[in-house]
């Protein structure tokens, strides 16, 4: 797999991956996925962010996350 907008500077966030090498982490990109329901003003809010990025940050979150059954209380 190929994360070519995914970059790690150990310099740079901590260490965090990140987009292209700007301030705006993987993790965050996650989060602002899940606090903005229309993409539309997520752009408008991060216009440097693009599809490649989010999608690349999705993909990223993917791989990194273990497949394991974690139960719900109902």
């Amino acid at each position: 797999m190929k994360f070519d907008r995914i970059t790690v500077d150990p310099k740079r966030m901590n260490g965090q991956p990140t987009i292209r090498n700007l301030r705006l982490t993987v993790r965050r990109v996650i989060e602002l996925l899940a606090l903005y329901a229309d993409r539309d003003e997520l752009r408008r809010e991060y216009p440097e962010l693009e599809d490649e990025d989010i999608r690349q940050a999705l993909l990223f979150a993917a791989t990194s996350i273990e497949d394991r059954m974690v139960e719900f209380a109902l």
